[in-house]
């Protein structure tokens, strides 16, 4: 199992430098663009392949404990190890990200999007989902960082070379105000490292803050968590995402919003929690009440877009949408509870699922209607998809109740539990301080479903459109065959959530005792 993990993680690599060769006789395909593509295709399958067959050997009745392990050394003056390892909370995260890739990697093979060579797109590609399942398997500080920068290279590229309009501007907006949160996040790993005398994060959870000072905690949780915020993203430093989404290529959004999100959250459970408890107490409270200020204006921003008149862009109010999605996870976190912080690893595999869903459907509507302008998509009446691409249609108004929140769907568990956490916080935390928050984050609930239910009137109701008007196409195989995954799962999830909390809960549990049970 360890070879198998150490393989899901390094494989896209080699895939990555694999992509320049000349293609084998099996994938060579009609062309060399397509040689490539399907490369891409068979490396991202067998990464999700490893990976289930990781989940299949993995022990569910141990979830709390590190599985899969590899522990060697690596710079041994910093007693910096190659350290890896999964665990109930790491493994879903790892999942979410080998099924995105391999999905955005069969929808590209179909729908390239325009730009340069498909050879430097696929390598992008790989060495994204490299560093993405690196981050959620490393268990040394100094390899968290380290992979946690490697997927801003790719991304930025992505961006800039195969996006829209205004795409290096947006890439350039997106690589400056993650690598200046990296910087500030690197002082506050490299403080507790030097402080502890340890980089492993199993040792510093084991130890739950118990060799650090209060004013160490407290100056390292201030300096990771300003760098974890920005990827999250955390208002008021979300402004990169809508221009980031806005600029992206699909696949790009898909990504963007499905795996690196989960990056920033991932961080304040695996790192923040457990190794800072007491500098996160004393942060948590202003980390919720920028949580609810998120859940509020990204659904308020969402309205303003959805408004007749506005010139709304429909990616661009996806994006604002995952402002305040993530608001409820960053708010689950900060009640430094079980309940909470399990609704915060639920709340983000379901905004994988139904956001990375919802950027697959609004780059297929623009892809057939040639823009993502809600006034120039719904005109006098409305764009009609149920009259004039049914499928298309019943798919974007499912992810969009999906994403309000209906019961018995993904998207339900993880902000009602983020709800219930902020009921009764953790000992130390403001009881009242946190039922206003609770407060304030069902409202959001309210105007997330206002702007949504707008969204699918205006998209997918309406008159039909005079005869003259060219048919749209319905969905194509290689787009069901794309979707019908985040469908299904989405649907599981909601019905039966023992599937992810049975593996959270219990490391969960032990991840906030300090490894004592």
């Amino acid at each position: 199992m360890r070879f198998l993990l150490v393989a899901i993680v390094a494989g896209p690599l080699v895939g990555a430098a694999a992509a320049f060769l000349p293609a084998p006789p099996g994938l060579k395909g009609k062309s060399p663009e397509q040689a490539v593509l399907r490369h891409g295709v068979a490396v991202t399958g067998a990464v999700l392949l490893g990976a289930i067959v990781l989940v299949l050997g993995f022990d569910h009745d141990s979830p709390s404990r590190m599985q899969a392990t590899t522990d060697i050394s690596w710079i041994r003056a910093l007693d910096v190890r190659v350290h890896l390892g999964v665990d109930g909370i790491s493994l879903p995260l790892l999942v979410l990200t080998a099924l995105l890739s391999f999905l955005c990697a069969l929808y590209s093979y179909h729908k390239m999007p325009e730009g340069p060579s498909p050879k430097a797109f696929v390598a992008l590609l790989l060495v994204l989902e490299s560093g993405t399942l690196a981050t959620f398997a490393v268990l040394d500080l100094v390899l968290f960082f380290l992979a946690f920068e490697t997927v801003l290279v790719p991304m930025y590229f992505l961006i800039a070379r195969w996006g829209g309009g205004a795409r290096r501007a947006a890439a350039w907006k997106f690589i400056l105000y993650t690598l200046l949160g990296s910087v500030v996040m690197l002082l506050g790993l490299l403080l507790i490292g030097v402080k502890a005398g340890t980089f492993d994060m199993v040792a510093l959870a084991a130890d739950n803050g118990r060799g650090l000072t209060a004013s160490v905690q407290v100056v390292a949780v201030l300096a990771i968590a300003l760098g974890l915020a920005v990827k999250t993203p955390m208002w008021p430093l979300h402004s990169w995402l809508p221009d980031a989404h806005t600029a992206a290529p699909t696949v790009g959004s898909v990504l963007l919003a499905g795996v690196l999100l989960k990056m920033g959250t991932y961080g304040f459970v695996r790192i923040v929690l457990p190794i800072a408890p007491d500098g996160m107490r004393t942060f948590a409270p202003y980390l919720a009440a920028f949580a609810v200020v998120g859940i509020v204006y990204g659904s308020l921003a969402c309205l303003a877009l959805v408004r007749p008149g506005n010139k709304g862009d429909l990616k661009r109010l996806v994006a604002y949408s995952s402002v305040g999605h993530m608001g409820f996870v960053l708010l689950g976190i900060a009640t430094m509870t079980p309940t909470g912080v399990n609704g915060a690893l639920f709340a983000n595999i379901a905004h994988g699922l139904v956001t990375g869903l919802l950027f697959f459907l609004v780059g297929a509507v623009k892809d057939r209607y040639g823009t993502a302008d809600l006034d120039t998509l719904a005109g006098a009446t409305g764009a009609a998809l149920y009259g004039r691409a049914p499928r298309l249609g019943a798919l974007l108004a499912f992810a969009a109740v999906a994403s309000l929140g209906l019961p018995g769907l993904a998207g339900f568990w993880g902000e009602m539990l983020a709800l219930f956490g902020a009921f009764d916080p953790a000992e130390g935390l403001s009881r009242p301080a946190f039922l206003t928050f609770m407060a304030i984050g069902a409202f959001g609930t309210l105007l997330t479903a206002a702007y949504l239910l707008l969204v699918v009137r205006r998209v997918c109701m309406g008159d039909p459109r005079p005869a003259g008007e060219p048919p749209i196409a319905d969905v194509q195989g290689y787009e069901f065959a794309a979707w019908t995954p985040l469908v299904a799962l989405t649907v599981l999830a909601g019905l039966w959530p023992a599937v992810l909390l049975g593996l959270t809960d219990p490391a969960v549990q032990k991840l906030l005792a300090g490894g004592t049970q």
